[in-house]
């Protein structure tokens, strides 16, 4: 389906109503933007059949699959209602006058808290058509942050972007939620032209490193430059130690093989890189690995960049192929090399393959773990397969630990789950922001910014910073943290 560009006049008048609806909404109490978030998560679960078919057509991904994308969704959403009754989010801080202090001066009466940022542009992802895309998780942060969302639909299902946006648009109107709170906008220049107006105050975005860090230089060159919070690339590199290799190589293989595989490995969290030890039997096991049979990727873009990227791998001197590949260029494959191929190479060996592809590492040092580690960008995860009494693993962990968001012990990194301790980032190129996460409830900080209010009247105040403490939510009073 072919949808018309929406018209410069049209993003100005969206961009001109979101200014609008977000100075109302950044007033709303606590209760309305809970309402509104509960009844989106309502009406997609209503609507769920239709959008799922719509998803289906659209994007090539199993019924299953969207299916409990979908339930991800309207979980996040309402889950974002939860933390913000809790009111933890305000960061609310109250100090009181002190002649006494310690500075040399009286210390003034000041109080603190976190308040919306302004409108937010937010550019859909493709390989989440439902938790990343229109009433995904940049937009529920958003909203809940008292933020109005102007979303730039993904070329890739434009249907679904218009059936998913008109049931936001409808939710949101029947709980009397402000009119443009939320739109969305077509075509490249649309959401260019958004990101580019004056009004906006923030964007989010998912995709390609150069998609990415095309609008994050935009974002950066405006005359009031903008947060952009963008996940642009990532390898997830996974190490397995000699004794875990030697421990368990069948399911090390069974469980790398399901989670480079599943979706066609169109997730960002795939571990694109393993490394084992060159005397393991892991090897064997994934030449003899069954792989899927090739299916039909999101799109013809990606489709072309996965058969360029994968064609890339192959064509390195030192690389084999060790299973999969074949005529069609979108079956799954794996490709193997050793560590020394890597080091002196590892731009164009590390870089993301977006797809059913994976490079298999061998080593015979588990020293070079430590230099590959060393030499590693930004990541979202990095995976350490290990005992926990490996001394290579206590060296590894903090060094993984400066690369990524997310490091996980003994399990895959496919699969981010919507908590409280959620961390889905990392250093660039992984995001262009290492301080946030795009994923659980530590989002919402992202569309957030704080303001202190010093010697205010009280009745002035906002309420999560009046004396009496109407809200009843954990305030930090004078050093200490109190709910009263």
């Amino acid at each position: 389906m072919s949808i018309t560009p929406t018209t410069p006049a049209e993003v100005d008048a969206i961009v001109a109503a979101a200014d609008a609806a977000s100075a109302e909404w950044k007033r709303s109490d606590i209760p309305t933007r809970v309402r509104a978030l509960d009844a989106v998560a309502d009406a997609l679960d209503a609507h769920g059949p239709d959008l799922i078919a719509i998803a289906q057509r659209e994007t090539h991904l199993a019924e299953g699959r969207l299916q409990g994308e979908l339930k991800r969704t309207s979980f996040q959403l309402r889950m974002f209602g939860e933390a913000l009754a809790d009111g933890e989010w305000l960061d609310a801080r109250i100090d009181h006058a002190d002649p006494a202090w310690p500075m040399g001066a009286p210390r003034p009466d000041l109080r603190r808290q976190l308040e919306a940022i302004g409108p937010v542009v937010v550019f859909a992802a493709s390989n989440f058509p439902f938790a990343f895309s229109v009433a995904g998780g940049d937009t529920a942060s958003a909203l809940a942050a008292g933020n109005a969302v102007i979303l730039k639909a993904h070329r890739g299902h434009p249907e679904l972007s218009r059936a998913t946006s008109d049931v936001v648009v409808a939710a949101l109107a029947s709980v009397g939620a402000p009119r443009g709170l939320f739109a969305t906008v077509y075509g490249t220049q649309s959401g260019v032209q958004a990101l580019r107006a004056p009004a906006v105050k923030a964007a989010a975005f998912t995709g390609s490193v150069a998609g990415g860090r095309a609008l994050f230089d935009i974002a950066s060159a405006r005359p009031e430059p903008i947060p952009f919070f963008g996940e642009l690339g990532s390898t997830n590199p996974a190490f397995v130690t000699r004794s875990a290799a030697a421990a368990n190589p069948v399911g090390i293989a069974r469980d790398y093989v399901a989670s480079v595989t599943g979706s066609a490995g169109q997730l960002c969290t795939k571990p694109g890189v393993l490394f084992v030890p060159a005397e393991s039997t892991v090897v064997d096991e994934l030449r003899a690995a069954e792989l899927p049979g090739a299916v039909p990727l999101l799109n013809t873009g990606i489709e072309a960049a996965f058969a360029e990227a994968s064609g890339r791998t192959a064509a390195t001197s030192g690389v084999e192929l060790i299973n999969g590949g074949g005529e069609d260029p979108l079956a799954p494959v794996l490709y193997a090399t050793e560590t020394t191929t890597l080091l002196a190479d590892m731009d164009e060996l590390m870089a993301e393959m977006f797809g059913p592809a994976a490079l298999v590492v061998t080593y015979t040092d588990e020293a070079d773990l430590v230099a590959a580690a060393s030499r590693l960008e930004g990541q979202l995860t990095a995976t350490l397969v290990a005992d926990e009494d490996d001394a290579i693993a206590a060296e590894l962990l903090p060094i993984l630990a400066e690369k990524a968001g997310r490091v996980l012990w003994n399990q895959w990194p496919t699969g981010v789950s919507v908590t409280w301790a959620q961390q889905h980032g990392g250093p660039y190129p992984a995001t262009t922001a290492v301080g946030t996460t795009s994923v659980g409830m530590a989002a919402i900080t992202r569309f957030l910014r704080p303001v202190a209010y010093q010697n205010v009247p009280d009745a002035l105040l906002p309420d999560a910073l009046k004396e009496a403490n109407p809200l009843g939510i954990p305030r930090r009073v004078d050093g200490e943290l109190r709910r009263d």
